[in-house]
């Protein structure tokens, strides 16, 4: 029932992700060799330029820019079935009408759209109690669990202790992550509009910020409006555009000093019309409606982005509602939100092998868990994709289904993407992306064990049996990572 925070931080310095993968207090235990060949194959970052420059923390980015979406309330069944020109056109774009069927239909849980779009996944987004907003919120960032203990804070405000994404965008160097170019000023710039929440947790790190209050539950519109005024001007902004330099034509030459690496949008009217009408009502369908049209103008917008870079969105609920449109606790309609995360044409997604990745690669319940997800799991996924190192105090494990092909972002591929002589895209074929999956779970492994020691050792004592049977188990895991990197032909 109650947790205390710890007072460390992740960090992004040229040694950091080494330091997880090998040494005595390493679970992973990777030699010099090891980590070199990572650090040479492009897996793990490489920074260059006296220790400035790089394209990420503990490796390199995937996506150039991404928008953090929440629809409060927004229940699995919601996404599955009610935003047919959104979330459904893009899992399907051309549904027969048999499927349309059956699709609405289906009560168990997955969607059978999900296969014929790789650039489009939705997920069962499972949030762990209490299920309100602001306990939620923390989660989302932290990748921790906040627990009852903290619960008056949704009705009052507090600000987030812990490590979290949002304060290592702001606080990690833009260039060290490959956000921005060496002539560039070394700024990152994240945008939010919607529920004012937000802003109780993070009161000083958006750049952007359009808060709204949130307490009236009556209030059905006044959140979500002013989320739909703000919004075309924040999608404009997201991401960096090719500069050119000025010529005697140009009125006005192309900058990013506008650019958005991140934008948070927090619509709230499902989660008002839900307490105030419940979710079986004209009124929710109303809102359903209004959302459908503002998500496929997001995805739309999302589609648009130049080939040479890769967007992404996720739009997602941060808890569901029960039949009378309440939440708060742990049952499965509190419980079971939505993720719908969708990846711009740049991101290449349709060679990622993550995508491909079953039973023979990560586990015999490998398909069935990537269909219904933590949402503690978005954290350290989020973090990889963006270059960061993953939170200290996070619990979540990556999802490899969310991982574009590392070496497509922005438009700087290690190598020619020319088919070769098999008609595969060089650097894009398992031989790359499953050795730098499998680093990544590695590292986020080894992150999840020393914030599980050192709470041990400095907060409260985890049972011993529990955490031995924990170590045995990643030890396992540790060796056989050991034994394929070792291997001559690891990388095949």
């Amino acid at each position: 029932l109650a947790k205390k925070s710890l007072p460390h931080k992740s960090s992004c310095d040229n040694t950091s992700a080494a330091e997880l993968l090998q040494g005595p207090h390493s679970p992973i235990g990777l030699s010099a060799v090891d980590i070199e060949r990572l650090h040479v194959d492009g897996i793990l970052s490489r920074v260059t330029s006296g220790g400035e420059v790089g394209n990420g923390c503990w490796m390199e980015r995937r996506i150039d820019a991404a928008a953090f979406v929440v629809v409060d309330a927004l229940r699995f069944d919601f996404a599955r079935d009610h935003l047919p020109k959104s979330i459904g056109a893009k899992l399907h774009p051309q549904p027969p009408n048999n499927t349309l069927n059956e699709h609405n239909n289906n009560n168990n849980g997955t969607s059978p759209w999900a296969s014929t779009s790789k650039s489009s996944q939705l997920f069962q987004f499972v949030a762990d109690p209490p299920t309100v907003t602001m306990q939620r919120l923390k989660g989302l960032t932290t990748g921790g669990l906040p627990t009852f203990a903290d619960i008056s804070g949704s009705f009052g405000g507090a600000n987030v202790d812990e490590d979290n994404w949002v304060d290592l965008l702001k606080g990690t160097s833009a260039l060290r992550r490959g956000w921005i170019t060496k002539d560039d000023s070394d700024t990152t710039r994240i945008a939010f509009v919607g529920d004012d929440t937000w802003v109780d947790l993070y009161p000083h790190q958006f750049d952007d910020s359009h808060p709204y209050p949130s307490f009236n539950t009556r209030d059905l519109n006044s959140v979500d409006d002013g989320c739909l005024e703000h919004l075309p001007r924040l999608l404009k902004s997201l991401g960096r555009k090719q500069q050119h330099k000025r010529t005697p034509n140009d009125e006005q030459p192309t900058t990013n000093d506008d650019a958005l690496e991140v934008m948070v949008v927090h619509f709230l009217g499902v989660d008002h019309v839900g307490h105030t009408y419940g979710p079986n009502n004209p009124h929710m369908t109303q809102k359903l409606q209004q959302m459908d049209e503002a998500l496929s103008t997001i995805l739309n917008t999302i589609d648009a982005t130049p080939a040479d870079r890769c967007h992404a969105v996720f739009v997602l609920g941060d808890h569901g509602m029960t039949e009378d449109g309440n939440h708060g606790g742990g049952t499965d309609e509190e419980t079971n939100a939505a993720l719908f995360a969708h990846f711009s044409e740049g991101c290449n997604m349709d060679v990622s092998v993550a995508l491909n990745l079953s039973g023979s690669e990560i586990g015999k319940h490998a398909e069935e868990a990537f269909q219904s997800i933590h949402q503690i799991d978005l954290v350290p996924t989020l973090s990889i994709l963006l270059g960061l190192p993953i939170p200290y105090a996070n619990i979540g494990g990556i999802v490899p289904s969310l991982l574009p092909p590392s070496h497509l972002i922005g438009g700087n591929p290690k190598k020619d993407h020319a088919n070769d002589s098999e008609g595969n895209i060089n650097g894009s074929n398992d031989n790359q992306e499953i050795p730098a999956v499998a680093a990544a779970l590695a590292l986020n492994a080894a992150q999840v064990w020393r914030y599980l020691s050192t709470y041990s050792d400095e907060a409260n004592a985890l049972p011993v049996g529990d955490m031995t049977a924990l170590r045995e188990i990643l030890g396992s895991a540790a060796t056989v990572y050991r034994s394929a990197l070792s291997h001559p032909d690891a990388n095949d």
